[in-house]
Formats: structure tokens, C-alpha cells, sequence
């Protein structure tokens, strides 16, 4: 019956000739409430002593953290639903309605209960839904019991985020990554009828016919799952290899990392003018580009735009996209690039800060880049500086208008010309060159910076301040 009904609602879509969107509904469950409530009230008394030492202590030496018009505070659980809505709509969605579930624990069977899912069927059956997206994520029981009870497909979180993943995939490498996440996630998702029925046996309950489908299914996703990850280490070997050969002339690797839709393409775009794709839909980038950078010293960088990052990244995606992740593991320099618009700033930091523990890169020089900052009045910019304790090494941006890009070339200079963090340290030295030398002359030019020059007899003699790799290479022109 269901599968009658998913037919005539395809062929419904396919009737005008062009694919309409499909219809989900939505429905997220929020786990713990009376904690979240318990909070609230907390964070509310909090606020009115605040509001009281505010009459007599003048507002600027009120913290921040307890004021009501915070602009990074809010409520997490509705960040997380516009965050899921966001999700839906990136992956091509028309969501017809918005389920909320709030439970303390969730149902084993269902996660969200009988009586919401009698509630959800209804609204399927009757706005000809063709599928349920939920929010947290689905146990692989959960998973086939709410299939079985609703008229349509039911996705979890996780296999929202794998579907964006696959349709914004373009290069081989990343297609196969999000190929291994979803075979992965998919394995122990597998409908069938338990171990009585999966094998042949001796036993009373156990002289099955032999081998099932599910045993088959399983079979064919092991293989191809060992097939993907022999192609992704090929992948990774020759990312080694590109390394190392990238190392024998040193250029530092600065990468951008950052929550998903913060704005590192179009930020990526404004430094390089690479012109790769920048969207307001989440994930838009899969796949690592790198390009070269000159900063302000001449010295030249590449810069690497990295996969955004999201809450609660799924374990198999991080995994899956190891190779590409090793941009940044392999960075000198980390651009932490975040949306100054979003009003949960605090938790999109907190995640990727997160995320970059898990890789074990939280030690590396890092920058944090405030994007979008053209879409705020000057003072809502320092309010928001001064909630997120922003150091001066904090950089405001906006790479839509270019403003600040220029203090962040200078900025990412001076990181990287420190003693502390600099692999390839600027140095300064004299030069005797040729007139003949015109290749050497030439490189001088346009790597370095020019402090002194002139011109005698028939050489050039120089004084440049630039990479110690590149003025090494033309040791035997030292004055």
C-alpha cells in the first residue's frame, strides 16, 4: 500500500515534466526539557540582579554573559530546529509542517512516542508527505519501527547531512568518501529477521534455508566498503605524495575551518579570486581546493578551503572525509572563519573548537576571522567583540565587500614571520647578482621586498628581506 502511494506521488511529481521538490515534515524531539526549563529560570533571575546592580553600576562594568541583550545567547533547542529546517531545505525539501516532541528520555521504540506518531502518520497520510525527517537521531530499531507505522520514508539527522553530502560531491575523491559514510551508516540499518533465519544451523530454530538477503546485503556492503577505502588510500597516497613535493620548495599551508555556511568560500574567493562555489546552502563545499597566496611580505602561501563543519558531526562523516580533513591537520596556520550575524555564534564556535580537538590540530597558531560583518552596525560589532572576549588578534571581515581583508593578509604575515610559529622564517640579506642573472633577479623581485639596490659595473647589489628557502637557493650570490 505504501509503495502504491510513494508511485502515485511520483508520478503526480513526474506528470508536468519537471521534478517538484519533495514534501517532508519535520519532527524533532527535544530530550530533557524540565533541565532546559530549570535553566531558563536560572538564567532569568540572573538577569533581573543584573537589571538591579545595573541602577547603580554604570552598564559597561555589567558582564556581558548576564545581560539580557546578548547577542550570541538564545535557545539552543529552537537553534537546533532552524538548524534541522536549514538542513531540509539545503537538500532540496519543501517542508510542509514542524512536529515538536518534548520528552525527558526518548521512547526505545519509537523515540518519539505513540501518540506523536499517530499524530505524524495522520499528517503524512493527509498532506500526501513524501517523507518524515527526525531529529535526533534514529536507533536502527527506531528506524524500521517508524517506517513500518508511516505512509512514507522516514531519514534520520545523520542521513539528511550523507544526502547533501551526495549531491554536492563533484571530484571522485569526495563522491567516494560519501559513498564509505553512507555504506557505513547503512550496514547496521539493515531490515531483516535475526540470526534464526540468517544462517544454516544444527540446532532446534536454526536450519534456515542458508544464506538470506540480509546476509547477502550485508555481504555485498562489506565488500564494497573494503573496495572504497583501498581507492580512498590510493587517494591519500597521493596527497603524500603532492606533500612532499610541495615541501622540497616550502610554502606554508593556511586553511580555513569553520561552521558550515560561515562563509569560507566566498572569504576563500575574495583572498585567491579562485571563483569556486560559494552558496548560502550548507555543505557547498566537499572538496578541498587549494590555491597560492602572495601576502604582504611577498612571501607566498597556499590556502587551503576545507568542508564546513556542523553540531554533533557524525562520527562516519569524519572518517569517511580523513583525506580531505588532512589539509588541515597539515596546516601551519588555522583561519577560524565565523558567521558575526548568526545568533548562536558561542555554540558554532564551541563545535568547531570541538571538531578540531578530535583532529588533535587545537595547538596550531589559529586566527579567528569574524565574517559578515558588513551586515552590522558598528556598535552591534564591538557588542559582539566584547561577548565572545575577542583578543586583538581577532579579525573582522567582510569578504563580500573586502573590508578587513587587507589587516588579515598583514595579520597572517606577522603569525607567520613570528620565531615562534614560522617554518620558513623571513630573513634579510645582501646579494651580489649578475646583470646576466636575469632568472635570479627576476625571482628577488618578485618574492622578496626590496630594501636597497644598485647598480655596479656590470652586478646588482641587492638588499632583500624574504623566505629563508628562497634566499638559501641563491646562497652563492651572498655579499
Amino acid at each position: 500500500m505504501r509503495r502504491q502511494a510513494e508511485f502515485r506521488r511520483k508520478e503526480q511529481r513526474t506528470a508536468h515534466g519537471a521534478v517538484q521538490p519533495e514534501r517532508a515534515i519535520l519532527v524533532c524531539c527535544d530530550l530533557a526539557p524540565l533541565q532546559r526549563t530549570k535553566a531558563a529560570l536560572s538564567a532569568a533571575r540572573q538577569a533581573r540582579a543584573a537589571a538591579q546592580v545595573s541602577t547603580t553600576v554604570p552598564q559597561e562594568q555589567v558582564p556581558s554573559a548576564s545581560r539580557a541583550s546578548d547577542p550570541i545567547a538564545g535557545d539552543d533547542f529552537q537553534a537546533q530546529v532552524d538548524e534541522f529546517r536549514e538542513l531540509a531545505t539545503s537538500a532540496g525539501a519543501e517542508i510542509i509542517d514542524v512536529l515538536v516532541q518534548r520528552r525527558e528520555r526518548p521512547d526505545p521504540a519509537t523515540m518519539i512516542g505513540k501518540g506523536k506518531l499517530a499524530e505524524v502518520a495522520a499528517l503524512a497520510a493527509s498532506s500526501q508527505a513524501d517523507l518524515v525527517l527526525v531529529q535526533p537521531d534514529l536507533s536502527p530499531s527506531q528506524l524500521r519501527e517508524l517506517e513500518r507505522e508511516l505512509p512514507c520514508r522516514v531519514l534520520d539527522r545523520t542521513q539528511l547531512i550523507l544526502d547533501i553530502f551526495a549531491s554536492h560531491a563533484r571530484t571522485r575523491e569526495g563522491q567516494l568518501q560519501v559513498e564509505l559514510a553512507q555504506l557505513e551508516y547503512m550496514l547496521p540499518r539493515l531490515a531483516g529477521r535475526g540470526r534464526a533465519m540468517s544462517q544454516l544451523g544444527g540446532g532446534i530454530g536454526t536450519r534456515g534455508p542458508g544464506e538470506t538477503q540480509l546476509e547477502t546485503d550485508r555481504r555485498k556492503i562489506n565488500r564494497s566498503i573494503v573496495q572504497i577505502k583501498k581507492r580512498l588510500e590510493a587517494v591519500r597516497r597521493t596527497r603524500r605524495q603532492q606533500r612532499q613535493h610541495r615541501t622540497s620548495v616550502p610554502l606554508p599551508t593556511v586553511a580555513l575551518v569553520g561552521y558550515t555556511n560561515a562563509g569560507k568560500s566566498t572569504l576563500f574567493n575574495a583572498l585567491t579570486q579562485a571563483g569556486v562555489l560559494s552558496s548560502s546552502r550548507m555543505f557547498a563545499t566537499l572538496d578541498p581546493t587549494l590555491r597560492l597566496l602572495k601576502l604582504p611580505s611577498r612571501r607566498s602561501v597556499l590556502l587551503s578551503d576545507t568542508v564546513g563543519f556542523i553540531r554533533a558531526l557524525p562520527p562516519a562523516l569524519v572518517k569517511a572525509f580523513r583525506a580531505t580533513l588532512e589539509e588541515v591537520q597539515e596546516a601551519e596556520l588555522l583561519l577560524h572563519v565565523m558567521d558575526a550575524t548568526s545568533p548562536t555564534l558561542r555554540m558554532h564556535r564551541e563545535e568547531v573548537d570541538k571538531v578540531l580537538r578530535e583532529l588533535q590540530v587545537e595547538q596550531k597558531p589559529c586566527i579567528p576571522v569574524l565574517n559578515k560583518t558588513d551586515l552590522l552596525a558598528s556598535a552591534e560589532l564591538e557588542n559582539l567583540r566584547a561577548s565572545l572576549n575577542a583578543s586583538e588578534q581577532t579579525v573582522s571581515v567582510s569578504a563580500r565587500t573586502g573590508d578587513g581583508l587587507q589587516a588579515l593578509l598583514a595579520r597572517m604575515d606577522a603569525l607567520l614571520s613570528s620565531d615562534e610559529h614560522a617554518s620558513d622564517p623571513l630573513e634579510e640579506r645582501r646579494l651580489i647578482v649578475p646583470q646576466s642573472e636575469g632568472a635570479v633577479l627576476a625571482a628577488l623581485e618578485a618574492h622578496t621586498i626590496s630594501i636597497g639596490k644598485k647598480y655596479k659595473e656590470n652586478a646588482v647589489h641587492l638588499r632583500v628581506r624574504g623566505p629563508a628557502s628562497l634566499l638559501h637557493r641563491y646562497r652563492n650570490f651572498w655579499a
